[in-house]
């Protein structure tokens, strides 16, 4: 069975929003329009956003949907001081996902870890063999995944990983060492994979027996080229729109979903596409391409 999720960040409601110059939707407000455009769940956003406790299991099933997941980056190529206080401050995240897992869902939530990158990852979107881990970086960072995937599981909870842009895992070749070095499974992102340089057919195929949890967007490639000569090229690839609406990117949107109905997915697919709004047209036009995005995926999914 696979349910169908959309995401905060689709909306701008991610780290590198700009609220100084336009006011962003917040809990309510994004759980009904994710609701009317015919979305199954909705991932976590920042903390807080949906509410805790009571509040959020209100919320959420006064509007029908689920708790899909939800992004929680660790600083794993740290210090161990910065990532030793990230773990103790890991549990109390972890409690908003309880609470949503405990109240009743089809589909448990997946805690979605990810790597929090560095300045020089930031630099560098889209990756570069120079800037792989190796040796005992790399070992200290894998036992790292693991020890935070064990926290999670010590909650009952399944947790999954994110590859993604400005991260030390990003690439095809970060990926397969992630895999082969711990026992984590992988959220699969389309999108990220693109600027990433990898192929997301070939890479899904090769990866299907540990994907655990899907995000599906497109992304058009020549924008990562467009932004490396600016300043903040991070920002810049968000705010120069890498991520389009489904089907007007690079990603051959027909050949990857069918070969995720073919592999018997079951779980958690979750439509992002990660904008950066400057205006309130650019808030509503994600709205907009939001509900077109669910329509789109009718041809393939219930």
């Amino acid at each position: 069975m696979i349910q169908i999720a959309n995401a905060p960040v689709s909306y701008g409601v991610f780290e590198l929003a700009r609220p100084d110059l336009v006011r962003l939707p917040e809990g309510e407000e994004l759980a009904q329009w994710i609701e009317e455009a015919g979305y199954q769940g909705i991932d976590l956003g920042p903390v807080g956003l949906l509410g805790t406790g009571p509040q959020l299991v209100d919320r959420l099933r006064r509007h029908g949907l689920e708790l899909a997941g939800g992004w929680v980056d660790l600083p794993f190529s740290a210090d161990p001081e910065a990532f030793e206080q990230a773990m103790a401050d890991l549990d109390g995240t972890l409690d908003v996902f309880v609470t949503a897992a405990e109240a009743g869902q089809t589909l448990a939530p997946l805690p979605t870890l990810a790597d929090a990158g560095d300045a020089s990852r930031r630099a560098r979107p889209g990756g570069a063999p120079e800037l792989m881990l190796s040796g005992d970086r790399w070992e200290i960072f894998a036992e790292r995944i693991d020890r935070a995937a064990r926290q999670v599981r010590a909650r009952g909870l399944e947790p999954t990983f994110h590859h993604h842009a400005c991260t030390y895992i990003e690439t095809p070749e970060e990926v397969d060492a992630l895999l082969a070095s711990t026992d984590v499974g992988l959220t699969f992102d389309s999108g990220h994979l693109l600027i990433g340089g990898g192929d997301p057919l070939a890479d899904f195929r090769r990866w299907k027996d540990r994907i655990n949890h899907l995000h599906l967007k497109d992304a058009r490639t020549s924008v990562l080229r467009e932004a490396m000569g600016d300043d903040d090229p991070m920002r810049s690839v968000w705010e120069k729109r890498v991520f389009v609406p489904l089907g007007e990117g690079d990603l051959a949107m027909d050949d990857i979903v069918q070969e995720i109905v073919d592999s018997g997915y079951a779980g958690w697919l979750i439509v992002e596409q990660d904008v950066v709004p400057r205006s309130t047209e650019d808030v509503e036009r994600a709205r907009r391409e939001q509900a077109a995005n669910r329509e789109q995926l009718r041809r393939w999914f219930a």
